[in-house]
């Protein structure tokens, strides 16, 4: 059994490193982070101020912008850094996982001390904040904001800036899942950006899907991690301060996310598949009009007209 205090494993060993992955000052970086975390308390008021001020501002006008191009340029974006972070974490996870074990793998913070995951660790964790981007865009083209979009988005900055400037090891996992969750995410919110069609109605489900594996996950390692620290004489490299705040933004995910994947895919008619696409329901129009609640449980309500299609 792998004990993280006694561990004399080496760290994984690329064989090539980008240029601005050699260049990453792992001292220098976990300083400023140790210095300047608490700054993503402020970050999360100034955004959440900013989205009442955007909205505020937006009820002046008739109609929201139709931002198609440069909304598709976002998420493009976000989907290519994404899809870069999966690509350069996962040959250390993986080797990690299957060759040192799932203790190893949860317990000792070695990617956050090598030149290629320890650049993709910052990057994560300053993307939190460029990722405010996402709700700017849903505020300009006046379309609702749910509170699992914006709880999710300071929560997240909070705990990752949290988790990193003390190198959680459990970080190992949760940076691997949001990498590849997002990879899949952002792709299919560009390919909608701009309206592509025949897209399988079951992409935006396996989205929601994977949202919801990533916060079970969370909740699974979150308990591996307590049982270790209190019940065995092993170390484990997480802070319980850290480890409950884990434990409780993972806890709320799966139920804020489990009611959206309930609510968004449960209540259909026929073919149609209700979806999401920024943390905004597409159907809630539909949805509106022709679901209602019975016994708790949403049910499709018969009207004489035709039923309404969604694009």
């Amino acid at each position: 059994m792998y004990d993280a205090s006694t561990s004399s494993i080496p760290y994984y060993n690329y064989s090539y490193e980008l240029p601005f992955e050699q260049d990453f000052d792992e001292p220098s970086s976990t300083k400023w982070m140790q210095r300047n975390w608490m700054h993503s308390f402020s970050l999360s008021l100034l955004y959440v101020v900013g989205i009442y001020a955007g909205e505020y501002a937006m009820r002046q006008s008739k109609s929201g912008f139709d931002l198609k191009w440069p909304l598709f340029l976002w998420n493009a974006g976000l989907a290519i850094f994404s899809i870069m972070g999966v690509w350069r974490m996962s040959p250390e996870f993986f080797h990690v996982l299957f060759v040192n074990g799932f203790e190893y793998s949860m317990c000792n913070a070695s990617f956050a001390h090598i030149g290629v995951t320890g650049y993709w660790t910052q990057a994560f964790a300053l993307s939190k904040v460029i990722e405010f981007g996402d709700t700017a865009f849903i505020v300009v083209r006046k379309r609702p904001i749910i509170f699992l979009h914006w709880y999710h988005h300071i929560t997240v900055l909070m705990y990752t800036w949290h988790a990193y400037q003390e190198h959680c090891a459990a970080g190992r996992w949760f940076i691997w899942m949001n990498y590849t969750v997002h990879a899949v995410m952002y792709t299919y919110y560009a390919l909608r950006a701009i309206g592509v069609r025949g897209i399988p109605k079951w992409v935006p489900l396996t989205v929601t899907t994977m949202q919801l594996a990533q916060m079970v996950a969370g909740c699974v390692i979150a308990l591996n991690s307590y049982y270790i620290k209190t019940y065995t004489q092993r170390s484990c490299q997480q802070t319980y301060s850290n480890l409950y705040f884990s434990a409780a933004i993972y806890g709320s995910y799966f139920l804020l996310f489990a009611h959206f994947f309930y609510k968004a895919y449960l209540c259909r008619s026929g073919k149609h598949t209700f979806v999401a696409e920024n943390g905004v329901r597409l159907a809630d129009k539909f949805l509106k009009d022709n679901c209602a609640l019975k016994n708790g449980h949403p049910v499709l309500v018969k009207n004489d007209a035709e039923s309404k299609k969604l694009d």
